[in-house]
């Protein structure tokens, strides 16, 4: 029910000083919302780069307050000032992807003119379009195969009963795939999505779910192999880790095990080949893992200053540092209390990014020319500069440390300019692992060390689609479709850059 607004003055004084109100309350608000969108994304980026439960707790509060003010400001009577109505309209106004259905709704006109009943004659139209949404529904696909008997030899005739992703499953690839990409993309749990299905009576366990997703990962797990493998095709790789909290059979408490990326991405040298992100489960944190992982490859590695990658940077694999962990340093000694030391550190930093904005598209040769050009002489100086600046600091102190760090990993630091495949930081690495960041908010830990391992190859898949602007959705049906009766030998087929998903698809249901 709409709320009766209270009935505006005739007095146009009176009604002029209401809308200088409204308009006094509008830019309040604006700014109001306009800080908290700023402080809401500052800390979104502090907590992608460090985990913090203090800061998971800001953002939902801040959060609740954008929320809040929003409602509160489209609340507000609206001005029938045009201008400002106009202003207002445009700011909110975006477009409509041109890939979804559009259903025409059509609002006829009277026959004759409503002034002089005289004849009407068509001038043109307005077209205007809202977005909306046709909710979840779950329908049952009743496959009925007549039986026939030849009149002459009693041959029972039938058709091939269609293969189905799980053998004698419930489920078919469209509502796997569902469950599956609520999961590990929408970050939600099992026993919700099982609380979803049973209000529309649907009473499916969430051991049920559990094991759709087990079985679908197992037969997944060979495409997940063949992204890793062109992966490791790459002449540059992005790799980075982070935990992953696993429950300890037959102790009820978990254990923290690892899940470790590595990304091939050329796009910001202009590179054709798909980029792909391949994801590993571990139980701990051994430097073993990262060199299995690896094994075979043959190129550059840019990865943060854990130790646990020294062993590979000793077997045919360049090492790569990353500026964002430097800057990092740098910029939380700012937030802490006021360092103009620092804020000169973030000042170069800044200077060297700004160089790889006119590097980003170029070529390889021409990326490595313009950083040999621009950004070596501000490197040479940058490291005098850190040096004498070391020798003024106590030890302990927080901005010596950030100091000690960049240059204890200074070559890795500055091999990015002479390699025009590398990016100046690892970031890449780093957001492919935001699924995994955001997931672990909700469902807390991974069921088994087996549940870590397949949630690594659908984390690949589901992310790799992503990478390559393709649907999650469509192709995750279509690989489930086909993937049963697929010759393993020619897996390759059905990376995303390879499957056509207006085919046919496979055989499955």
């Amino acid at each position: 029910m709409k709320m009766m607004a209270p009935p505006l003055p005739n007095d146009p004084k009176q009604l002029q000083a209401i809308i200088l109100q409204l308009q006094e309350a509008l830019a309040q608000q604006d700014t109001v919302i306009a800080s908290l969108r700023h402080q809401l994304a500052v800390l979104k980026r502090a907590r992608f780069g460090r985990s913090s439960e203090h800061l998971d707790k800001q953002i939902h509060q801040l959060e609740l307050q954008l929320e809040e003010l929003e409602m509160q400001t489209a609340a507000l009577p609206k001005l029938t000032d045009g201008a400002v109505e106009e202003k207002a309209t445009a700011r909110r106004r975006v477009a409509l992807p041109a890939q979804l259905p559009r259903e025409e709704k059509r609002v006829d006109a009277p026959c004759q003119c409503p002034a002089c009943q005289g004849e009407l004659t068509h001038i043109g139209e307005d077209v205007s379009e809202m977005l909306d949404v046709v909710p979840a529904s779950y329908r049952v696909i009743r496959i009925v195969r007549p039986k026939f008997s030849c009149q002459h030899c009693d041959t029972l005739v039938q058709g091939q009963a269609p293969e189905r992703v799980i053998k004698k499953g419930l489920a078919s690839a469209a509502l796997l795939t569902q469950v599956i990409v609520d999961k590990y993309l929408d970050h939600q749990p099992l026993y919700r999505q099982a609380e979803r299905m049973a209000r529309e009576g649907i009473d499916i366990e969430r051991s049920t779910l559990a094991d759709w997703v087990g079985q679908s990962g197992t037969l997944l797990t060979p495409l997940a192999e063949a992204i890793g493998r062109h992966v490791k095709a790459g002449q540059h790789i992005y790799a980075d880790d982070t935990t992953a909290p696993t429950l300890s059979p037959g102790k009820g408490r978990t254990q923290t095990g690892r899940y470790w990326t590595y990304v091939r991405d050329g796009r910001s040298w202009d590179d054709t080949t798909p980029p792909a992100v391949w994801l590993q489960y571990s139980e701990d944190r051994k430097s073993l893992h990262p060199t299995a992982h690896l094994t075979g490859y043959k190129g550059s590695l840019q990865a943060d200053a854990y130790a646990g990658y020294n062993a590979l940077y000793q077997n045919h694999i360049t090492q790569h540092g990353c500026w964002a962990h430097v800057r990092r340093k740098f910029y939380d000694i700012t937030q802490s209390s006021p360092s103009p030391l620092a804020e000169e550190a973030l000042t170069i930093i800044q200077s060297l990014y700004v160089i790889e904005k006119q590097a980003r598209g170029q070529p390889p040769d021409e990326r490595q020319r313009l950083r040999s050009l621009q950004a070596k002489p501000i490197l040479v100086q940058f490291n005098n500069w850190l040096q004498t600046t070391l020798r003024t600091l106590s030890k302990g102190s927080a901005l010596s440390k950030a100091i000690q760090y960049a240059l204890k990993q200074w070559d890795a630091l500055v091999a990015y300019v002479d390699n025009g495949y590398a990016e100046i930081d690892n970031n890449s690495a780093e957001r492919s692992l935001r699924p995994i960041a955001l997931g672990r908010k909700n469902y807390l830990f991974a069921g088994s060390v087996g549940g870590g391992e397949r949630a690594a190859v659908l984390y690949s898949i589901l992310g790799t689609a992503k990478l390559n602007g393709i649907n999650p959705n469509a192709y995750l049906t279509a690989v489930l479709k086909r993937i049963g009766n697929h010759p393993i030998n020619r897996i390759d087929e059905l990376l995303p850059w390879n499957i056509d998903l207006s085919a046919q698809p496979g055989d499955a249901i």
